[in-house]
């Protein structure tokens, strides 16, 4: 059962950012620290990552574990109506998918950071310097930190 009525958890729900979310913004302000130069939400890619990075020919999205299903603690499924959740989730995960399938064919590096990687335990200078490792390498799809 939720803790909240209806019209409150709809309010909550409203107000939850899609751009420029705190790990967004922390993930951003590390790598900037780094030298590192990036365009932001680019309309004309698939999935509109999060931070492009056009000299590597690299594009990064910040996920939250609970809306993206990492499988994370933080990966959670609401008790009330969860057909339209797991409905929701599934959607989600397959939007995801397509975006990192259409970027890599059109020859763009991909790396998903998951939020736990960068807030709670996690952190953010671990993950500027994953971000500077990953684009020396030459995965084309990774992510920070792995699925568990």
């Amino acid at each position: 059962m939720d803790r909240v009525d209806a019209t409150k958890r709809s309010a909550i729900m409203r107000s939850v950012r899609s751009k420029d979310t705190k790990p967004e913004m922390a993930l951003r302000s590390a790598l900037h620290a780094r030298g590192l130069r990036f365009r932001l939400h680019a309309k004309l890619l698939a999935g509109r990552p999060d931070i492009v990075l056009p000299r590597w020919r690299a594009c990064i999205f910040v996920h939250g574990c609970f809306w993206h299903r990492h499988g994370c603690s933080m990966t959670t499924t609401p008790k009330s109506n969860e057909p339209f959740w797991n409905a929701k989730f599934r959607a989600n995960e397959e939007r995801d998918r397509r975006a990192i399938e259409t970027l890599s064919r059109a020859g763009w590096r991909v790396l998903t950071v998951w939020q736990c990687g960068i807030t709670g335990k996690g952190s953010v200078d671990a993950c500027g310097a994953f971000v500077m490792d990953w684009l020396q390498r030459s995965d084309p799809v990774s992510e920070f930190p792995s699925r568990t």
